[in-house]
């Protein structure tokens, strides 16, 4: 069993937030993360929901910011956050820019060096992740749901939609939703993972859903009007137009007057709390 070190830990609506670090077998390096032990869990095992978030973020954006705990309380859903990236490995370039490198691993499994050794965030948070809450943690390991922001709205969809059978929910506020056409995702996909656009399309919602349409699931997607990343970056519409085309229920819900920020964020909480609720907990 990987050892987990607690770094800090809050009580919070009943149960526990805490924070730990481990050494990650994916990316090879230290890696942190958060997570909220709902009181339910004292009783038994519970299920839970991954929350990933979006560029320059680490896991105390969302613990800190989002309010998910009280609904998750509500609920006995866990919550865990993990970090966005590796971390402080000296590889060149990676502090550099904001939307690439340090806290921008988008979720792919890189296969161009220097960044093929350490940056498997799509391994880390499909297989390796989930392992060690298991080991860990009082989970329910068939009830586990899938959710993020921005670039971690593009993870959860990329990852639940490729891995059905780990992650049985999916939502997303403001996900970037067509990265193969987006100036945030053409940078990182051209740097970690190569020319080869049958790599890229591997880490596209609007070219998974195509070939990974699931009937009996729905997928929630909120997304601001006044977010100023929603026409060049986020591009929902293809990701809904591509969906009707596959026959994936999606409910995309435009809010008038919200912006990209964790104000939109957590006034939408509860709604995607519960429509994981619904999916894990009945």
């Amino acid at each position: 069993m990987t050892s987990l070190t607690l770094v800090k830990q809050f009580a919070c609506f009943g149960g526990l937030v805490a924070y730990y670090s481990h050494s990650s077998r994916e990316c090879g390096c230290p890696m942190q993360f958060a997570v909220f032990v709902p009181p339910q869990a004292q009783e038994g095992p519970v299920p839970v929901l991954y929350y990933l978030s979006g560029l320059t973020c680490t896991e105390d954006n969302f613990t800190a910011k989002a309010g998910a705990q009280r609904y998750a309380a509500e609920h006995g859903l866990m919550l865990v956050a993990p970090d966005t990236s590796p971390r402080g490995l000296g590889i060149p370039g990676e502090e550099d820019d904001w939307d690439f490198g340090t806290g921008a691993g988008f979720y792919v499994d890189a296969t161009q060096k220097p960044w093929s050794q350490h940056y498997r965030m799509y391994s880390y948070v499909v297989q390796e992740l989930p392992e060690l809450i298991a080991a860990n943690f009082r989970i329910q390991p068939d009830r586990q749901g899938i959710f993020g922001h921005s670039m971690g709205g593009h993870g959860a969809l990329v990852c639940g939609l490729r891995n059905p059978d780990v992650f049985k929910t999916i939502s997303a506020f403001a996900p970037i939703c067509a990265p193969m056409q987006s100036p945030w995702g053409i940078k990182a996909f051209s740097r970690y993972l190569g020319a080869d656009l049958t790599a890229w399309r591997q880490y596209d919602a609007s070219e998974l859903v195509k070939h990974h349409a699931d009937s009996n699931r729905l997928i929630l997607i909120d997304q601001g009007e006044a977010d100023s990343f929603l026409d060049n970056q986020l591009m929902p519409q293809v990701l809904e137009l591509a969906c009707q085309e596959a026959k994936q229920p999606l409910t995309l819900r435009l809010q008038e007057g919200y912006d990209h920020s964790y104000f939109f964020i957590s006034t939408f909480m509860a709604d995607h709390i519960r429509h994981h609720a619904l999916g894990l907990c009945q």
